[in-house]
This record gives structure tokens, sequence and C-alpha cells, in this order.
């Protein structure tokens, strides 16, 4: 933002998509929780893009200046933690006669409404004041935006030369469409793989997007890899970070394992199914997790950030609710078809364990996440 730019903000007075603080506070849980409902007020309020503007006295406009003691990945975790889906916004430090204003853009996404998570309340501005959104308000908001996919959700900063368009050709050539250097744009804008910012008229790479298509995304979305901890294999590394695009961080993963755990009667291909239905069905909204597997003698445990749905009645866990985009994207590409088997996953997980130990699958509501526990390998020798 230019000073002129912010000036003409300056003049206005607080309305729905623009507020004044002259300090902002996340040290304490109060503080977050009121950011993240103004940034939802504001985000789902209409008129475009929103700004919440640091280092300024709201009633006298006077710029005072702010100490810059956060940073856009900690604002990105109180988004991802407290409202669903996650709000695309960025920060920005613009320097006047040496005081420092911080100005939050709050970009007009296209999966409102959004909603707190800790309430399940849908807010809104009314003149400069936060609101609960009327039933109505709602119900229009849904009717607009009828694809809440957090895949969809676009994330600011990123760059469409980040985008393999290798991977992108084979995807269309895949249903039939040829593509070319004139139509690629387009066919990616209507695939939602880009969403184009309205205001600044610049494109930008859904988080879907990214995590198919790019092999460089851990620039934007840091959270998308897999930790390995080997605890068992001294001629390995102990810790391994795989990152990358989605089948090939699957594709890494599996040869990291087959690494780690040499023991030929070990079946290693029932954890490298566990990793890729944890790569597949995680919670991309959680910007603070990653997937972690750690490998010791008595356990192989994988972590997966986002706990699972469960049918009534069943002990079958239902992962398809969770990123039916990136499904259908990965089954197309993947030349290896390791999504189309017909028999359950975690069956066939049993089924490979079945004369090495019992396999356990937890579940966490309290910790929101899918955990899968095999036995180890301290039992089987070479």
């Amino acid at each position: 933002m230019d000073i002129k730019k912010f000036f003409n903000l300056l003049k206005k007075m607080e309305g729905p998509k623009l507020d004044f603080k002259q300090l902002l506070n996340i040290e304490t849980d109060s503080g977050r929780k009121e950011l993240a409902k103004d940034i939802c007020a504001i985000a789902n309020s209409r008129g475009g893009r929103g700004y919440i503007i640091i280092g300024i006295e709201d009633k006298t406009k006077k710029i005072v200046g702010v100490d810059r003691n956060f940073s856009e990945e900690q604002i990105q975790q109180i988004i991802s933690s407290r409202i669903e889906p996650p709000i695309p916004i960025s920060l920005e430090l613009l320097k006047y006669k040496g005081k420092d204003i911080v100005i939050i853009n709050i970009y007009d996404g296209p999966q409102k409404p959004y909603q707190m998570r800790e309430n399940g309340a849908f807010y809104t501005r009314r003149g400069s004041t936060n609101d609960t959104m009327r039933k109505q308000e709602i119900i229009s908001a849904l009717q607009q935006n009828l694809n809440l996919n957090t895949e969809l959700c676009p994330i600011p900063h990123s760059k469409l030369n980040c985008i393999d368009n290798c991977i992108v050709d084979k995807y269309f050539l895949s249903q039939g469409i040829k593509v070319n250097d004139e139509n690629r744009l387009g066919l990616m804008e209507d695939a939602s793989i880009i969403y184009i910012d309205k205001d600044s008229g610049k494109y930008m790479v859904t988080l879907g997007g990214l995590l198919i298509f790019s092999n460089t995304n851990n620039v934007y979305i840091p959270h998308n890899m897999i930790k390995i901890v080997n605890k068992i294999n001294k001629d390995f590394r102990k810790v391994s970070i795989i990152q990358g695009n989605l089948l090939s961080i699957m594709d890494k993963a599996q040869e990291a394992i087959e690494n780690i755990i040499t023991v030929k009667s070990y079946p290693t291909e029932g954890i490298s199914e566990g990793i890729r239905n944890a790569v597949m069905y995680r919670d991309y909204s959680d910007f603070s997790r990653e997937i972690e597997v750690i490998v010791s003698y008595n356990s192989v445990v994988i972590t997966s950030p986002g706990m699972l749905s469960n049918r009534e009645n069943t002990s079958y866990y239902n992962y398809a609710r969770r990123n039916m985009w990136i499904y259908e994207k990965i089954i197309t590409l993947d030349s290896k078809k390791r999504f189309t088997g017909t028999a359950a996953s975690f069956s066939r997980i049993q089924k490979l364990f079945k004369n090495v130990g019992r396999v356990k699958f937890i579940n966490s509501i309290k910790n929101d996440y899918f955990k899968i526990i095999y036995p180890g390998t301290k039992k089987l020798s070479n």
C-alpha cells in the first residue's frame, strides 16, 4: 500500500470494511479472540477488501505507530484455529515519519460466510461495530457462495509461477481437454486452481491449487509437510522433512519408510497406506500442524491434523467428507492408481498386519487429530 492510499483510508470513518486500532494485543486469549472476531466480521461484510490499520487512535485518527511484535504467520494461525474456513489475509508495514503502521488486508474471498469455531457464530459489521449475522443474511451469503470448500481459499502472496504447468496440462488432458498457452489461465480459473482478486486484478493460487500443482508450495503453506522421526535406524537420518505436491510427498514418504525399516518381513506398505490417507484427508485448514510419523522399535505412529467423522453405529471412519476437490485431482493424476481399490483403506491396513499385531485407530475429538498406531519391528527379525 502506498502512502496516498493510506491517507485516503485515514480520511474515512470506521465502517464495515475499515477498522482503526491503536495497538494489537495477541498475547492474551481474549485479545486473540477479539482480533479473530474483528477479521471474521469484516470478511463477512459486503464491499470488497477490508482493512484493519494498527497504530492509529480510532477517535482522533492520530498516527501513534506501533511496536510490531507479531508476524503474519501468527495472525494466520489465529485465523485458521478460530475461523472456518480460513480467511485470506496479508500484512503490510508502512513507515511514516519514523513510525510503523501495520495494515491487515482482509481479502474478499469466495468462501463466505465465515464462522467462529469456538461458538459457531457468524459475525458481520453494522457500521463500525461487530454484530451477529441475522438468519436471512446467513442464507443470502450461503446462496451466493454455494461451493464452501477449504481447498478453494486463495492464499495471499502466492504467484502463478509456482505452478507446475506440466501437472496442470496432465490433469486437463486426462479430462479430454487440450491445453495451450492461450487457454491454460482460463481453465485454471474455472477449475478453482487460481483465483483473481477483484480489487487488485491479480491472481492468487488457491490452497488446493498449491497442494496439487505446486512443487514449491512450502513457501506459502509451510504446514504442508510430513515429519518422519527415525528412532531405529542409525544409518538413516533421524528426522526427515518431506515437502512438495501431494503425490510427490506420498512417493518420498514411502521411500523414506522403506529406507528406515529394513526388516524384510515387516509390511511397510501398511505404513505407506496410512501416510497416503493422512496426506489425502488431513485438515489443511489447520496451518499450525503437520503430519508426523514416529518410527520406534515398539510402534510406528502416524498423527494427522483433524479428527474424522464417525458414521453412527459403525466403526467406519468417514474420510470422504473432507477434501473432495483434492481427492478428485489425486485419483485423476495418480498413475499408480493407489486410491482405486474396492477395499476400505483401514481394512487393507489391518489385513497387512494380521500376522504382526493389532493396529489401533484413534480419533481424538479433544485434540482434533486422527492417529494410527502400528506394532513396531521389535518382535520381527530379518
